[in-house]
C-alpha cells in the first residue's frame, strides 16, 4: 500500500479551498445583481379581425375519410391572408394552409393525413396576415 505524501494532500486541500472561494465569489456576485425590471417582457397588442361573419366549412369525403376541407364565404377583407386549418378527431389530427385570394371567396386545403370520420370532430381555423 502506498501512502499519500503530505505535500499532495496539502496541494489537494489548497485546490479545494481555492475552488470554494471562486464559487462563493460567483454566487455572491450573482446575488448582488440589481434587476432593471420586476416584470416579464410581455406587451399588449390590439388585434384586428378580417371577418366576424360565419364561414362555411365543407369536408371533401372519400367514403368515410376527410381528405380535404373547403372553406367558403371568406370576405375580401381577408384577401391575401393565410388560412391555417386543423381537423381533430380526438385521437388524431391533420392540418394545412392556403393563401386566400385577394377578392376572398373560398379555399381548399388538402389534409396531408386523411382523417377518419368520427361522431365528434373539431375544425380549427386561423387567419394569419395580411
Amino acid at each position: 500500500m502506498i501512502a499519500a505524501s503530505p505535500t499532495r494532500s496539502a496541494a489537494a486541500g489548497m485546490a479545494a479551498a481555492l475552488m470554494l472561494a471562486v464559487l462563493a465569489a460567483v454566487v455572491g456576485a450573482a446575488a448582488s445583481l440589481a434587476l432593471a425590471s420586476t416584470s416579464l417582457g410581455a406587451t399588449v397588442a390590439a388585434l384586428t379581425r378580417c371577418t366576424t361573419s360565419a364561414l362555411t366549412v365543407t369536408p371533401t369525403l372519400t367514403t368515410t375519410t376527410w381528405t380535404a376541407v373547403v372553406v367558403s364565404g371568406i370576405p375580401a377583407a381577408c384577401g391575401g391572408a393565410t388560412l391555417q386549418l386543423t381537423v381533430n378527431t380526438g385521437t388524431t389530427n391533420s392540418g394545412g394552409s392556403a393563401v386566400i385570394p385577394g377578392a376572398g371567396g373560398s379555399v381548399t386545403i388538402t389534409l396531408p393525413v386523411p382523417q377518419t370520420v368520427v361522431a365528434a370532430m373539431q375544425v380549427d381555423l386561423l387567419f394569419v396576415g395580411p
